[in-house]
């Protein structure tokens, strides 16, 4: 049986999972390993540290399906919808913009990590670890040799990396030698936007008296969107108290991209308050900063994978190689699934 490594607990990486282990039964054995604490990568949820129930997305604020995707991946959305983790989208989200008839909004009941941790547990078998940060690859035979920045080198017949695409480039050791010229130069091109999360908690009885669930602001240069995350997803009258989101716009996060959290958080706070005068005092806070948000320039042609390796399986996905969308990271993982599919035959 093949040990298959895939680093990254983000979307792509667990529907690489989850489709490795539905197609390839009793052909792989696959392990999952993400630096982070959790699953979920940009598909961030957290919780308040006084209440377990009160959460807050930090990553994507909801799903978005077109026409052509709903149609295209309707298995992934029945799926999802079947077990009650998308639900369409029907609190009102002030300043939206539609750009194009036929589009369908979801949110995630449970936290848009739902839908990463979902598909691990449907990964049955697969040994997920977090806590690992993959720091050097390299060829040992006719298997990899992984290391991380904490822990045992463990070898594997196959890896995945899911991680972004800059994070690809700066791996030591055979990945870089891999790559040719025109390989470093296209994965090179890719972009990604920058910006901060901050999520504020609340307790049970709180307040926020505003007529829309989210809103997009526009004239504000800190403050892009915020989410009053239990009123998006109808959850109103759960017990819990509100969590609010508030989303940076990417010209603040580079401008403070190099600073810490601790210097970023309170300006985000003082923002908050223009946008939102007398918003009551979180109990708590948690802010995130996004490096690599959202992908602004996507591998040249959009093909969903590079492998670099074809003896012993290197390959890489995500949304860099398509787009940073739900349907681009289930396009990256069929694309991977091909790959294998054509390497284990």
């Amino acid at each position: 049986m093949s040990r298959v490594l895939i680093v990254g607990a983000g979307l792509t990486g667990s529907l690489c999972a989850y489709l490795l282990r539905r197609e390839m039964v009793n052909k792989v054995k696959i392990v999952v390993w993400d630096k982070a604490k959790g699953a979920g990568g940009r598909m961030s949820t957290s919780r308040s540290p006084g209440d377990a129930t009160c959460t807050v997305d930090l990553g994507a604020q909801y799903i978005t399906a077109t026409p052509y995707y709903a149609q295209k991946h309707q298995s992934f959305y029945e799926e999802l919808s079947k077990h009650c983790i998308l639900k369409p989208l029907t609190a009102p989200v002030e300043g939206m913009m539609i750009k194009d008839e036929g589009i369908c909004n979801y949110v995630t009941p449970l936290g848009v990590s739902s839908i990463v941790k979902h598909y691990l547990r449907e990964s049955a078998g697969a040994e997920v670890f977090f806590g690992r940060h993959v720091t050097k690859i390299v060829q040992e035979g006719d298997r990899w040799e992984v290391s991380q920045a904490a822990g045992p080198v463990e070898q594997f017949d196959s890896v995945i990396l899911t991680v972004p695409v800059p994070q690809i480039l700066q791996m030591q050791g055979d990945v870089s030698s891999l790559i040719d010229g025109t390989g470093r130069q296209t994965l090179g091109a890719v972009s990604y936007s920058s910006r901060y999360a901050l999520g504020l908690f609340y307790k049970a009885d709180t307040q926020i008296d505003v007529p829309w669930a989210a809103k997009y602001i526009t004239n504000n240069p800190c403050v892009r969107f915020i989410s009053i995350d239990n009123k998006k997803r109808n959850l109103e009258s759960a017990g819990s108290g509100p969590s609010l989101a508030v989303h940076t716009s990417v010209p603040f996060g580079v401008q403070h991209l190099d600073k810490t959290i601790e210097e970023v958080e309170p300006l985000i706070l003082k923002e908050l308050q223009q946008v939102l005068p007398g918003l009551p005092k979180p109990l708590s806070t948690k802010c995130q900063k996004w490096r690599y948000s959202q992908v602004t320039q996507s591998v040249t042609g959009s093909p969903g994978q590079m492998t670099l390796s074809s003896r012993p399986l290197l390959v890489c996905g995500g949304d860099g190689f398509t787009h940073s969308t739900f349907d681009g990271c289930i396009d990256s993982a069929l694309k991977v699934l091909e790959v294998f599919r054509s390497s284990l035959c």
